[in-house]
């Protein structure tokens, strides 16, 4: 890799509504005997350097999981860029690499395939993606972005904007495609996190 792993920090993002789970809080939701957002950490760790989890509600049991925790620095819950900016604004390295809270089986060599496309490509962005059913999708949320895009980033919110590919896709990226598309299964109703709980369904 290209570029060192202690060059990077590690964000997982776990500051959404759970909407979709009934509106608890899904990163605290149990897989496998702890939550979710442990098992995010623990395979993100060896990945990067500083860790970090951005988060909107019981902070103290996110802190409790042994990384910093982050609030949203805009109200109302405004999705995963608000996230990723809550990050940026903490990042002390070069670059931030971003997981869900709710995709347990990510790969193991994600951030380090990020990092070797973007800085082949010498891009800004490098976003994981996968193919289904012979179509390439972009998984925006799994992605490795340089800090200096903070300011970008924050102004893009500061005009009410959202949506993720959108901002991304004003910047330099560069897509990695991963051929394991169930690593990215992710659990975003009570029903998906108990296919989760199926045996072999864990990945190593």
């Amino acid at each position: 890799m290209n570029i060192s792993r202690n060059a990077i920090t590690g964000l997982v993002l776990a500051g959404g509504r759970g909407s979709r789970m009934g509106g608890v809080d899904k990163g605290l939701q149990p897989h496998l005997g702890q939550a979710l957002a442990w098992h995010a950490l623990r395979r993100l760790a060896p990945q990067v350097g500083p860790l970090m989890v951005n988060a909107n509600r019981n902070l103290e049991a996110y802190q409790a999981l042994g990384a910093r925790v982050f609030p949203d620095a805009l109200a109302d819950y405004p999705g995963p860029l608000a996230g990723m900016l809550a990050g940026l604004q903490h990042c002390t390295t070069p670059y931030m690499a971003t997981v869900p809270c709710d995709t347990p089986n990510f790969p193991l060599n994600l951030v380090e395939s990020l990092a070797d496309s973007l800085a082949s490509a010498d891009a800004d962005i490098a976003i994981a993606a996968t193919r289904q059913e012979n179509t390439l999708q972009l998984e925006p949320v799994f992605c490795l972005v340089k800090a200096s895009l903070q300011s970008s980033l924050l102004g893009f919110l500061e005009q009410g904007r959202r949506k993720t590919q959108l901002w991304m896709g004003q910047q330099k990226f560069v897509e990695v495609v991963f051929e394991d598309a169930a690593a990215f299964f992710n659990a975003n109703t009570l029903a998906e996190l108990q296919q989760l709980q199926a045996p072999g369904s864990a990945r190593e």
